[in-house]
């Protein structure tokens, strides 16, 4: 797709949903609404048509929120459909680390979002494949992030877009009345909503570790590039290094903790507290998921108050990148796996999770813009999604990046950036981004010749 202007804006994310798939447009399952042509070994939609679906299912969940309410309805729901499929509900509240234990036996539910510690590659040890690429591709965008050998292990819940989540009222007291574009506009934002004294500026969720990965999320838009993430960083012995896209955007971490900007104790901060505290306006920024919109909007008494805008960045176009929220799949050891993909089916089809509880896009093809995404109609921020790996190097950062142990997904050296940005550790920016770049290029070296 070519980066004219006047293409993009809103427009550009209309031709993205109608284009990703490589395909055409089904003409059954996302106009209908209805379960998609299923391809799995085991599993295709023929086949379920033809056999009553039975049995009784572990759904896996990491929305512990609504674990006892919205998914009881979808149960019912689903019921309507399929009498004979008992669907039980476990919500883990720290899915990733809860999840892999559980991996290490048979026993991780029936469905399960699959977690991102798996290496792709081992996808198919653990789940069952759901059907081949060049059908499912069809009905469905975002496939390739759980695509071995073209098989698909995983479907989207939803297709994010990556950003923060803001109370624009806390901004608008503190004298901000449009979202601020660059990282100093931002900070200076930041500072003001301190000065006013009402509301935590910007709150990293440190205690509970997961949220600060959400950062790693909105390296496209500090680049301004779809190309980095999967094309030039695995080709960059520079990944962390002053200019460069990870350089600058965790400086901006970095800097606001350093001015005191985000929580006076970040050991004691808590997730659902946080939602709750910047949906009474006690919180300005969280740097998170489109996931999180609702969310937080469903707690606050002006909903409108709960907005949503790119991450700052000095590059010249503004891209918001578009990614997979969590992956759904079926368990290998299930001993209902009819049943299981009927719910997986059914979810993704004719529930409302993707756009009203997960806070994106469905990732049916065809289907219809959440209005969450209104707010950018005539804006000239672009959804992509990013380029993915040239041949040959599929799942390369994720290799270097785990003989590197730097963790780009994960929470450990973010914490190190705020331990050290108000004091707790004797080294600087510059020395953990040294530190995190010197094992970024013995690590590619290293990968790169095996």
């Amino acid at each position: 797709m070519k980066k004219n202007k006047a293409l993009f804006g809103f427009m550009a994310l209309v031709l993205v949903l109608s284009m990703l798939a490589g395909c055409g447009k089904s003409n059954n399952a996302a106009e209908n609404n209805t379960p998609a042509n299923n391809t799995g070994a085991n599993n295709s939609s023929s086949e379920q048509t033809e056999k009553k679906i039975a049995g009784e299912i572990t759904v896996l969940t990491q929305r512990t929120d609504i674990v006892d309410t919205v998914f009881k309805d979808y149960a019912a729901e689903f019921n309507k459909k399929y009498p004979d499929v008992k669907v039980n509900f476990q919500a883990l509240s720290d899915y990733e680390g809860q999840i892999t234990v559980r991996m290490n036996s048979d026993d991780y539910g029936d469905v399960l979002l699959l977690p991102t510690s798996i290496p792709l590659k081992d996808s198919p040890d653990f789940y069952e494949p759901l059907g081949e690429l060049s059908e499912l591709s069809k009905q469905y965008i975002g496939l390739e992030e759980r695509t071995v050998d073209g098989k698909v292990y995983g479907i989207p819940t939803a297709v994010n877009f990556s950003g923060i989540l803001y109370n624009k009222k806390v901004f608008a007291d503190a004298g901000i009345t449009t979202a601020p574009k660059t990282p100093e506009e931002f900070l200076n934002a930041l500072k003001a909503i301190k000065d006013k004294g009402d509301a935590i500026p910007l709150y990293t969720n440190y205690a509970d570790s997961w949220p600060l990965t959400q950062w790693e999320a909105v390296l496209t838009t500090v680049a301004g590039s779809v190309d980095y993430v999967n094309v030039e960083q695995p080709n960059t012995d520079d990944n962390f290094v002053a200019g460069k896209p990870h350089y600058e955007l965790y400086k901006v971490m970095y800097d606001a903790a350093k001015e005191g900007l985000i929580e006076k104790d970040p050991t004691t901060t808590n997730w659902e507290a946080s939602k709750a505290d910047m949906a009474n306006g006690k919180i300005g920024a969280m740097v998170l998921g489109s996931w999180a919109i609702g969310q937080v909007q469903g707690l606050a008494a002006n909903p409108d108050d709960i907005a949503y805008m790119p991450f700052p960045t000095n590059a010249s176009e503004v891209i918001m990148p578009l990614a997979d929220d969590y992956t759904v799949g079926i368990n290998k050891h299930s001993k209902n796996k009819d049943a299981a993909r009927a719910w997986i089916d059914w979810f993704i089809n004719e529930s409302n999770y993707p756009t009203e509880q997960a806070g994106g896009m469905s990732p049916v093809v065809g289907a219809p813009l959440p209005a969450t995404l209104k707010q950018f109609e005539g804006s000239d921020v672009k959804f992509e999604l990013q380029t993915p790996s040239q041949p040959g190097q599929e799942g390369l950062v994720d290799k270097i990046d785990k003989d590197a142990e730097i963790g780009l997904w994960q929470p450990e050296f973010k914490k190190r950036i705020i331990e050290a940005a108000i004091g707790n550790l004797n080294e600087s920016y510059d020395d953990i981004m040294k530190d995190l770049n010197d094992a970024w290029v013995k690590s590619r070296a290293k990968v790169t010749k095996e």
